[in-house]
């Protein structure tokens, strides 16, 4: 994670956001790199990853598994942007969006598996589900479309996880509120660069307005299932519904600096009220699955 007045400076300079990548990063952990484990202590040094007393294990493993696929399935998607970006810079900074994710769902996995009991790892819980099995939200694993889609998705799911982050750093769960907490300093830097784009293209030419406004159009249906609450949110995490003012609230502050409207269109059906959270997804993630796990089922066991 970049130190945020570097990055600000470099903004500010009209200089890109990921220039400052190269610099060396002052403070104890070395933040000049991100990923988790990458570049800096690891987030859960220290932290008792005993089960705390009177939370369900089956409900906190469900509810870091619902997380958990979210960052994993968005990271494969920005990952897809390799050798495809508009610019080599943006490719990039899309990769380390993307690492920075994988590295959130490594670790809320790997939870998942201690607090369920089951030993499951991470790679078990990637790579050996079915698409059926996932808990993501559609928002996530929908196609990328073209930059200004994916910029929209970006900056809807960041606004949107920032904000849960920032309230799961409270939680009973130590494992959970180190991650929530650590997250929360990336998805303001995902949200930065988002919001850094949507102005650009918003507030460009009448042709990038008018595909920024197509891409948010596009990804605006799915924003509603981030504030839909499941019984295991309610249960063990945080009722979403609370973030649906604060988050749209944001967004709007955005899209109108940027010259676009909040679109009006009405969220993605349901199927008899279930969705992702239920195991219930487009053929989009199908897809993206067999990219993502096939070296695994191709070379079970393998290391490297």
């Amino acid at each position: 994670m970049q130190d945020r007045t570097a990055t600000t400076a470099a903004a500010d300079q009209d200089d890109h956001v990921y220039l400052s990548l190269t610099e060396a990063a002052p403070g104890p952990e070395g933040e000049g790199r991100w990923a988790y484990g990458t570049g800096f202590a690891d987030p859960l040094l220290g932290v008792d990853t005993a089960l705390p007393a009177g939370l369900d294990g089956a409900d906190l493993a469900a509810y870091c598994l619902m997380l958990g696929d979210d960052a994993l399935v968005l990271s494969q998607r920005l990952i897809e942007w390799c050798t495809r970006a508009p610019e080599l810079e943006e490719e990039v900074a899309l990769a380390n969006l993307g690492l920075d994710l994988l590295g959130q769902s490594r670790l809320l996995l790997t939870r998942a598996g201690q607090a369920d009991g089951s030993g499951r790892t991470e790679d078990d819980l990637a790579y050996w589900r079915e698409d059926y099995e996932f808990r993501n939200v559609r928002l996530v694993e929908a196609p990328n479309g073209d930059f200004a889609h994916t910029v929209a998705r970006l900056l809807l799911f960041a606004t949107a996880r920032g904000a849960l982050y920032e309230a799961l750093s409270a939680h009973p769960d130590p494992v959970l509120a180190a991650v929530a907490a650590r997250g929360v300093k990336e998805l303001a830097y995902h949200r930065e660069y988002a919001t850094a784009w949507t102005l650009r293209l918003g507030d460009g030419t009448p042709y990038s307005a008018e595909r920024m406004q197509a891409g948010l159009d596009a990804v605006w249906p799915l924003l509603e299932e981030l504030f839909t609450a499941h019984p295991v949110e309610l249960r063990v995490g945080v009722d979403p519904e609370t973030l649906r003012e604060p988050v749209l609230r944001a967004l709007a502050a955005v899209l109108a600096e940027a010259g676009l409207a909040v679109p009006d269109v009405p969220p993605l059906a349901t199927v008899l009220g279930r969705a992702g959270r239920d195991g219930v997804h487009t053929e989009a993630l199908g897809l993206l699955l067999a990219e993502l796990q096939v070296v695994a089922r191709a070379h079970p066991g393998a290391t490297w």
